[in-house]
């Protein structure tokens, strides 16, 4: 069984699922993707969402309200991943990019010591079932633009100007000029 619960956070609503003490689902409620996420999930661990609470969500909780109060840069939940070798591999990359800090697609792609799977990474990287603690908000396009976030351009924009990534003047530069973002 894969414990779930709903945290309603100051960006939106996010589900929280546990499965065998570790953390295997921190996703946007209402991403596009939702159901072929969830049932990756189910599949791979081959057991059912139940809602409920556990030790791992409450722990994912209390740091990710410290998160967004700016009290935490660094999370300390242990992590199963439900996906293919690759993408794990770019889950476990994401991992390193610092609070604070972005870096492009083909800069992940070459950390990855793979330089012409930036498709590929860009696809994993949209699959990534734990959002903020896989911190997916921190890969952007490779001439600076905010592309693609499964809780919407507007949360990560809103994610970035909480790590100081960008200031309200930039946020406000995106929605004038970039509007395709919106």
């Amino acid at each position: 069984m894969i414990t779930i619960r709903t945290y309603e956070s100051p960006a939106g609503q996010l589900l929280i699922g546990s499965y065998s003490n570790q953390l295997c689902l921190l996703d946007w409620k209402y991403r596009r993707m939702r159901n072929a996420i969830d049932k990756r999930i189910k599949n791979y661990f081959n057991a059912e969402f139940k809602e409920g609470n556990s030790e791992i969500i409450e722990n994912t909780i209390s740091q990710l309200n410290e998160y967004f109060t700016g009290k935490r840069r660094a999370f300390d939940i242990p992590i199963i991943y439900a996906g293919t070798d690759f993408q794990k591999s770019v889950w476990k990359q994401l991992l390193n990019i610092p609070y604070g800090k972005i870096i492009t697609y083909s800069n992940l792609a070459d950390q990855l010591k793979n330089p012409g799977s930036i498709r590929a990474v860009g696809t994993a990287n949209g699959a990534n079932a734990i959002s903020i603690i896989v911190p997916c908000h921190r890969v952007i396009g490779k001439n600076g633009e905010l592309v693609g976030y499964a809780g919407g351009l507007q949360v990560k924009k809103e994610l970035l100007k909480l790590e100081g990534i960008i200031t309200d003047q930039q946020i406000s530069l995106f929605n004038e000029q970039n509007t395709s973002f919106l």
